[in-house]
């Protein structure tokens, strides 16, 4: 997989995070276990992870979004470059507030600016198919989240707050039931508590 191999370069060189390989491959390996057709991905960045996910098989189809148009673009290419326009619908927007995602999905995943995570949660919830999953990524942000003595930058520290409060949030959801795994930067699995009535 060139294509796959250029983007995670790029990504590099031009200091664009995007999901780990160990995330990637479980959340792949999620999608292929659970059989999800329908993946919302909130952040594309350059579109490393929609194309990861695409990939698993030619039936799923991603629809990722992003607010920053640069990243947008660049994403579109590499979506094109992989042949994989027919699977993958990239939106350029700001995920907070717009009003173009329509439909279920088996899967939404979080991946988008940090502070915004709760908003996304609670945004897309209306989005989630009845079996359907929430996955977030970055909830241990580099191991600060549980020691936030690891920085002494005042705005990561104000961003790390940002993501403990919707960890916080996440386990006292009453309507979810969240599973939370070391692995990668810190990934959580949330899905809807069956009603006991």
């Amino acid at each position: 997989m060139e294509e796959i191999k250029d983007i995670k370069k790029f990504a590099r060189s031009n200091d664009v995070p995007i999901i780990r390989d160990e995330s990637a491959d479980w959340i792949c390996e999620y999608i292929r276990e659970h059989n999800c057709k329908n993946v919302l991905e909130i952040g594309t960045a350059i579109g490393y992870s929609s194309i990861r996910f695409a990939q698993v098989s030619p039936d799923v189809k991603v629809t990722t979004i992003e607010v920053d148009i640069d990243r947008h673009i660049k994403a579109v290419q590499n979506i094109h470059d992989c042949g994989l326009e027919n699977q993958i619908t990239a939106i350029q927007d700001d995920a907070v507030y717009t009003d173009k995602i329509t439909g279920l999905f088996d899967l939404i995943f979080i991946d988008g600016p940090k502070a915004q995570y709760i908003k996304f949660f609670e945004k897309y919830q209306a989005n989630l198919a009845p079996d359907g999953v929430f996955i977030s990524d970055n909830l241990s942000f580099h191991g600060m989240v549980d020691d936030l003595s690891l920085t002494h930058n005042y705005s990561t520290i104000k961003l790390v707050k940002k993501i403990k409060k919707y960890v916080d949030y996440l386990k006292a959801n009453p309507d979810f039931e969240t599973t939370f795994y070391p692995f990668g930067d810190g990934i959580s699995v949330s899905k809807r508590k069956v009603s006991s009535d």
